[in-house]
């Protein structure tokens, strides 16, 4: 018996760098170029200089995308937080230029990570500053998984300026 044809959608080659955009912190996390494995890469400090730092990352790791994290409630509407995130975006998709910027939905990515450090043992107090790079790993697991399933990117476009 011959084996069923598995349609192969494309996916596009190269790292990623996720980011959970927080009021105090925000959680960076990146793919090896295959986009197999997210991993943590650090918590920059919320505020201006974050967009500078978060630049130097996408340089640094030869991003060919940005994914950040929208917060949008469980019924899928969006509040104050995701128009502070939206606006964000819009200004690190700026910096980066020409390097994409792409809003996923974030749903829950917090949580799942918090679960996921305390199942590790991590103290939730020394845990506050890895668990928003572990929600961008959630954030960018989910992305990239959304990529391989529709052969599409992740989410929606975020448009420079320019």
């Amino acid at each position: 018996m011959d084996e069923p044809q598995v349609e192969e959608r494309p996916f596009r080659r190269g790292r990623r760098i996720a980011v959970d955009v927080g009021d105090a912190r925000i959680g960076v996390a990146s793919c090896d170029p295959d986009g197999v494995l997210a991993t943590p890469v650090e918590t920059v400090p919320a505020g201006v200089k974050s967009q500078a730092r978060i630049g130097a990352i996408v340089d640094e790791y030869g991003a060919i995308e940005v994914i950040v994290g929208l917060p949008r409630s469980l019924s899928g509407k969006e509040g104050p937080a995701a128009e502070k995130v939206r606006a964000y975006a819009a200004r690190l998709a700026n910096r980066v230029y020409p390097v994409p910027v792409r809003l996923v939905d974030e749903r829950m990515s917090t949580v799942t990570a918090t679960h996921g450090l305390r199942a590790s043992g991590v103290k939730a107090k020394k845990g506050r500053s890895v668990v928003d790079q572990a929600a961008a790993v959630v954030i960018l697991q989910s992305a990239l998984e959304a990529e391989r399933v529709s052969g599409r990117p992740p989410g929606e476009s975020v448009e420079a300026a320019g």
